[in-house]
C-alpha cells in the first residue's frame, strides 16, 4: 500500500476539561488534514521540540532519543498504520546498523519522537480518507484575519515590557512550565513582528 507523507502543521488546545490537545498533520503537497487528539504531556513534548526550547532536564522523549543515539538506533520513519474506533495506531520503523526493527507505539509518542529524530511521518490512503478532513484555504484565511484583528489575542500581556516577558519566560522554563513559556515566547515574537 502506498504511503502518504504528512507534516505537523499545527498544535492546538483541545478540551481544557479533559486536558487534551490536537496535533494537526497535513498531507505534503495536498489539502487533507489529519487531526490527532493527544494528551498534555505529549503536546508539551512536541511543542518544546518544535520551538527548539531547552528544558532544564531531559523529558521522557528526550531520554529515549539520547538512549537510542547511545546505541546507534535510528528512527527512520513513523507510520500511522491503523485507525480503529477513533484511535490511531502507529509503528516506529527503526534501524540499528543492518538490523531493522518495527515497534508499536502510541501515535502521540511516535509524533514526539519523530520531531526529535527529524524523521518523516506517513500514513495510508484509507486512514486519511476515514480520519482526515479536506482543508479549505479560503475559509482558513478568514479565520487568520479574525485572529490578527482580535484584541484578546495578545494574551493579557499588554501591561508587561519585553524585559518583563523575557524574565517571566525564563522563570517558566526553570520551573518546567513549558506551556506558559511558549505563550510568553509567542507574545514576544508577535511584538517583534509588528
Amino acid at each position: 500500500m502506498k504511503k502518504i507523507e504528512l507534516e505537523i502543521i499545527a498544535l492546538s488546545d483541545g478540551n481544557s476539561s479533559t486536558n487534551s490537545y490536537a496535533v494537526v498533520l497535513g498531507e505534503k503537497g495536498g489539502n487533507r488534514r489529519l487531526p490527532v487528539i493527544i494528551g498534555a504531556f505529549e503536546a508539551q513534548a512536541i511543542a518544546i521540540e518544535l520551538e527548539k526550547m531547552k528544558p532544564a532536564r531531559p523529558l521522557t522523549h528526550d531520554l529515549f532519543k539520547n538512549f537510542a543515539d547511545a546505541f546507534q538506533l535510528r528512527l527512520e520513519e513513523v507510520v500511522i498504520s491503523d485507525l480503529k474506533e477513533g484511535i490511531f495506531y502507529s509503528r516506529l520503523h527503526c534501524r540499528n546498523g543492518s538490523e531493522y526493527h518495527d515497534i508499536d507505539a502510541r501515535t502521540s509518542d511516535a509524533l514526539a519522537l519523530a520531531v526529535r529524530f527529524n524523521c518523516p511521518i506517513f500514513t495510508y490512503e484509507p486512514i486519511l480518507d476515514t480520519g482526515g478532513i479536506v482543508f479549505d484555504a479560503e475559509q482558513e484565511e478568514k479565520k487568520s484575519e479574525n485572529l490578527v484583528n482580535d484584541p484578546k489575542r495578545a494574551g493579557g500581556f499588554d501591561d508587561k515590557s519585553d524585559a518583563e516577558l523575557k524574565k517571566l519566560m525564563d522563570e517558566a522554563l526553570l520551573n518546567e512550565n513549558y506551556e506558559k513559556a511558549a505563550k510568553l515566547r509567542d507574545e514576544l515574537e508577535r511584538r517583534n513582528s509588528l
